[in-house]
């Protein structure tokens, strides 16, 4: 089981992965591993591994080879188990999608269950609640949309010349924001014209917070005052519309 460990561990093979592909615990790999030969394993889970490792006996192990393209045959081959094995996990809750839709999903789901479970600095944690955030303001904010089809673009996953939304605001954000790309990894500018655009970019979010809450307080006390003129001490299912109704008159007063 040593030279198996060293071989997993020299192909950047987790233990989460490895659980997942052989459709077991981590505490039950980690039983599995502490073993000194392979004829301890279930011989179905042995033989997933050496087909996993593309060797046909236990012995083989001494004579493999940690090349790039041996790394590449090896992820490819995890991925499509662990594929196949989590699909039948995820997609049961991904009815009413269409094929693409559902596969898409379950890629997904199954990433950030990975790296959440392998988070050790919560780097991971920390990116995906970003990522939330993200998500969720996507309606109101194409810019999103162009900002994922440029890293897409730049990490080569599609070609570059690919618009699939509006073309020619894509076309020019695109360009934008290479610029700027390019300016931050080549430090092409000083950092007091930069601390001043962070000040800049940090008192514009100021100014939209005390926007956003000056607006919430101006709807609280037109609530308020709604529910006074109307004689009601809240709002409720039953008085909803006529006390909305009350509040919009009362706003097209300021007018």
């Amino acid at each position: 089981m040593e030279k198996l460990n060293k071989v997993l561990t020299e192909l950047g093979v987790s233990k989460v992965r490895l659980a997942k592909y052989l459709g077991v615990s981590r505490q039950m790999l980690y039983n599995y591993l502490g073993q000194d030969t392979f004829a301890s394993w279930p011989k179905e889970k042995s033989m997933k591994v050496m087909c996993l490792l593309g060797i046909k006996d236990a012995k083989e192990l001494d004579d493999i080879k940690i090349t790039g393209e041996y790394i590449i045959e090896v992820e490819n081959r995890l991925n499509e188990g662990v594929k196949d094995i989590t699909s039948k996990e995820v997609l049961a809750d991904l009815k009413g999608f269409n094929k693409k839709e559902q596969e898409l999903l379950s890629d997904i789901i199954n990433l950030l269950k990975e790296k959440l479970s392998e988070d050790k600095t919560k780097d991971a944690y920390n990116s995906f609640r970003y990522l939330y955030h993200f998500l969720q303001s996507m309606e109101n904010t194409k810019e999103l949309k162009y900002i994922l089809a440029y890293m897409s673009k730049s990490m080569g996953f599609i070609e570059p010349n690919e618009f699939v939304f509006n073309e020619n605001q894509q076309f020019y954000f695109e360009s934008i924001l290479f610029s700027a790309m390019t300016l931050y990894n080549n430090g092409g500018a000083s950092k007091a014209k930069i601390a001043d655009t962070h000040k800049r970019f940090v008192q514009e979010i100021e100014h939209k917070k005390e926007e956003r809450l000056s607006r919430t307080q101006e709807l609280n006390t037109a609530k308020v005052q709604a529910l006074r003129e109307l004689g009601y001490s809240e709002i409720n299912n039953e008085n909803a519309k006529e006390v909305l109704d009350k509040i919009a008159e009362i706003q097209s007063r300021k007018v």
